[in-house]
């Protein structure tokens, strides 16, 4: 398998592409269901704080990933195989459910499409290594991360976290970088948004970002090493403030309303795997590459 993918670059990229399709339906349930998870233990916890002592452990319905089945929010239409098939189904059934017809987003698709793209890109940039899995795992937790932030201004523990060990554990080997590079980081990456967090909230009163945010681009350290958190937080700030500006101006939402940091660390994230050498130098050069 491996020399069929060595000597031939379009079967590899297109065994990507479907690969990539496949974990993006599956991060449509995650980026759906984990904010969800996370509520759900909240108010159980809630209820733990305000029951008596000797009351009885109150019994929280099952849901996570995997149960209960994927269904229509209309309708409670029990999604089968052959409807769930990336993107295919969607077209089938003409962007509608099947039982009540109502209309199904088209970030579904949208989100298969993009991680089936980007885990092409990422996977045939590397090639056939080590680097390439360690790409693709990173591009998955990263959209995965975007989203969830865009939607509920979250992000998760259960996310942030193993990317940030993951990240380590990779460049135990080297595969972006040194180790004690990746450690210092990491903790630089924690220290500066959180440092920024602080003067802001000294000087204004008001919370400018989330401790998640603190946690992602610690990660993005581990992963990529101090010289690379530069270029991450260049990049993050130009991209958000295009982004920002445009939806304003699209959406009429104002200039005052806060708007989540996450997606744009994401994205920064993603440009300076494939893009980082170039970026790094470009700043630290002073645009000499």
């Amino acid at each position: 398998m491996i020399e069929l993918f060595l000597d031939n670059p379009a079967i590899f990229g297109g065994f990507l592409f479907a690969l990539g399709l496949l974990v993006g339906s599956f991060l449509n349930v995650v980026i759906h269901r984990i904010p969800k998870m996370m509520e759900q233990q909240f108010r159980q916890e809630c209820q733990l704080i305000d029951a008596p002592i000797d009351a009885p452990m109150p019994q929280a319905t099952c849901y996570n990933l995997i149960v209960p089945r994927s269904a229509c929010p209309s309708c409670g239409h029990a999604i089968s195989a052959l409807e769930n098939i990336p993107v295919i189904s969607y077209l089938m059934l003409k962007g509608r459910c099947r039982g009540c017809k109502i209309r199904i987003s088209p970030r579904y698709p949208l989100v298969e499409l993009l991680c089936a793209t980007l885990t092409a890109v990422a996977g045939l940039h590397f090639g056939v290594t080590i680097t390439a899995i360690a790409a693709i795992l990173l591009t998955w937790f990263l959209i995965a991360l975007v989203f969830i932030d865009a939607d509920t201004y979250l992000l998760p523990d259960s996310i942030t976290l193993p990317l940030l060990w993951l990240g380590l554990l990779f460049n135990l080997n080297n595969v972006f970088v040194p180790l004690d590079q990746a450690v210092i980081g990491a903790v630089a990456g924690y220290l500066v948004l959180w440092s920024v967090y602080w003067i802001f909230k000294l000087i204004t009163g008001k919370e400018g970002m989330g401790y998640g945010d603190f946690k992602l681009l610690a990660a993005l350290g581990a992963w990529f090493g101090w010289q690379a958190l530069p270029s991450v937080i260049l990049l993050s700030s130009i991209s958000g403030a295009v982004i920002g500006i445009a939806l304003a101006i699209l959406a009429k939402r104002g200039m005052g309303k806060p708007m989540p940091f996450g997606p744009y660390l994401g994205i920064a994230g993603w440009l300076t795997l494939i893009f980082g050498t170039t970026l790094q130098q470009m700043i630290f050069n002073g645009g000499a590459i």
